[in-house]
């Protein structure tokens, strides 16, 4: 696998590395060494799926607070995603600013989103699947999110937000 860090320090794009012949190809796509070699989390506690129908569906933008917070280790198994993470780590250099992977199905790359960074996507094509590797059980009461359009993060998304959840839409201003 290869490790390339985006401009949010911890925040990283993964790419496998294919290995082919006349059969097809195999890759690892999960190493716990690997990742404890990056200085990443690599405990999972749940794996999700989110399956969306249409093109233009936002999820997001979500983390969950202490003890609670939890690494996502995400991939675009069907269709493709504008992947959002945006740093909520107050001592953080790069505190409130966000970055974005395209994860798409066809490259198999993934997107490791630390703890204490909010993470959302938008859908580029209709029935879109991602596959979520999580290092902490999901806790309602713990569970929190920053508006998509919040102009504390001023994040760029790609396309019209088309379909979104009431909750996600609503979420108060960041302070």
């Amino acid at each position: 696998m290869k490790f390339e860090e985006t401009k949010l320090p911890g925040v990283f794009e993964i790419q496998i590395e294919p290995k082919a012949d006349d059969r097809g190809f195999f890759a690892r796509s999960w190493c716990r060494k690997e990742f404890e070699a990056h200085g990443l989390d690599a405990r999972t506690a749940q794996c999700n799926i989110s399956f969306n129908r249409r093109k233009g569906t936002l999820r997001g933008v979500h983390y969950q607070v202490p003890p609670y917070s939890e690494a996502k280790v995400v991939r675009c198994t069907h269709g493709s995603i504008y992947d959002v993470i945006v740093d909520l780590r107050p001592h953080s250099p790069t505190f409130k600013q966000w970055t974005a992977i395209v994860l798409t199905a066809e490259k198999r790359n993934m997107a490791y989103v630390p703890e204490n960074c909010a993470h959302g996507f938008l859908t580029l094509e209709d029935e879109t699947e991602v596959f979520y590797l999580m290092s902490e059980f999901y806790d309602a009461a713990s569970a929190r999110g920053v508006r998509f359009d919040d102009p504390a993060f001023g994040i760029a998304w790609p396309a019209t937000v088309e379909v979104i959840s009431e909750r996600d839409r609503t979420y108060p201003d960041f302070e």
